[in-house]
């Protein structure tokens, strides 16, 4: 299939929903987040806290993949997007759609990879048998640039390889049913994709290869500009959640919430939780993250989408769709 026509499509097609527009809140506001992707902010959103501190209502509406997640930003349906992946952000920034980057949501390296089909026993140090393979890849997400990324390494030209769009759901069914031969995905997805195959390389491993794999929490700039102090309390919830989390003396009343909202058993949530990082507030605004070492990571998943040939071109600089303000502010409520 034609990747970039299918990235850049679904980009135009964001773009063309109309932009979000800034017009007030009118007493509710649209959050998009992920199933089976349990993370604290689920206890807060389960008990109402984000509600109480905005005083009006949240609604929540999940969604496959950060995507879709971008075109729902674009029609103005959802105004905030919790844990979106960094690489379909940057897939929309990069085709001109006003997006801003207001935290980091949560870093995984451990919790978004491909896996491959087990009857081939093929590893990493048989990479290079995947030449001229079916892969199924949620194109636009993090899944998608970890896959580039991998197989840049490996030396397998993904040229050559059938590419198929799938949302990971949808990939760990077809991995299942053997009609892929790997399939890219995270959270409860990954877990099912691993019952069928496995990795070619550990989270460490991808880092050492400069495969960072965070989330952040993004809004439509128009949208944030005229509504940073909604923004600001809803991040500082956020944080909060996370703070909570921290103490293990309340993960025991958190955990069956989160498991709960995230539509996932205890057990399966604890193990997903357990690859999951929640940088402070302090950590998110430090040169690590937003203060500059996000805005480097970008650059370099756009350049890596544009050699591809997945996205026709990256932005000079992706600094101004990163915006502190807020989170600065909720770090002084």
């Amino acid at each position: 299939m034609n990747i970039k026509a299918s990235l850049m499509g679904a980009a135009a097609l964001a773009m063309t929903a109309g932009l979000a527009a800034a017009e007030s809140h009118g007493g509710a506001i649209t959050v998009g987040y992920f199933l089976e992707w349990p993370m604290p902010f689920e206890y807060a959103k389960a008990e109402g806290m984000y509600d109480e501190a905005l005083g009006m209502t949240v609604n929540w509406v999940s969604f496959d993949t950060g995507t879709a997640m971008s075109a729902a930003m674009a029609s103005g349906d959802v105004q905030l997007s919790v844990s979106q992946g960094v690489p379909p952000f940057v897939v929309a920034t990069s085709a001109g759609q006003d997006l801003q980057i207001l935290d980091v949501a949560v870093s995984y390296s451990d919790n978004d990879n491909c896996v491959v089909k087990e009857d081939l026993e093929i590893d990493k140090d048989s990479a290079g048998e995947l030449a001229g393979k079916k892969v199924a890849v949620p194109l636009g997400t993090a899944a998608h640039y970890g896959f580039l990324k991998q197989m840049s390494h490996f030396g397998v030209d993904i040229s050559g390889m059938e590419i198929v769009d799938m949302a990971p759901p949808d990939g760990a069914a077809a991995l299942a049913q053997g009609s892929v031969d790997m399939a890219c995905g995270w959270g409860g997805s990954l877990r099912r994709m691993k019952e069928h195959g496995n990795v070619l390389l550990t989270g460490a491993e991808k880092e050492e290869l400069g495969i960072l794999v965070f989330d952040v929490t993004s809004g439509p700039s128009a949208w944030v500009a005229v509504n940073s102090d909604i923004v600001a309390k809803f991040l500082k919830v956020t944080a909060d959640a996370n703070a909570m989390w921290a103490d293990e003396a309340n993960q025991a009343k958190m955990l069956p919430v989160i498991a709960k909202d995230a539509g996932m058993d205890p057990d399966a949530t604890a193990a997903t939780l357990a690859t999951f990082v929640f940088p402070t507030v302090e950590d998110q605004l430090s040169a690590k993250w937003l203060g500059g070492g996000a805005q480097e990571f970008m650059k370099g998943v756009a350049d890596v989408f544009v050699e591809a040939g997945s996205i026709d071109a990256a932005l000079d600089s992706y600094a101004e769709n990163v915006n502190t303000g807020p989170l600065a502010a909720a770090n002084g409520m």
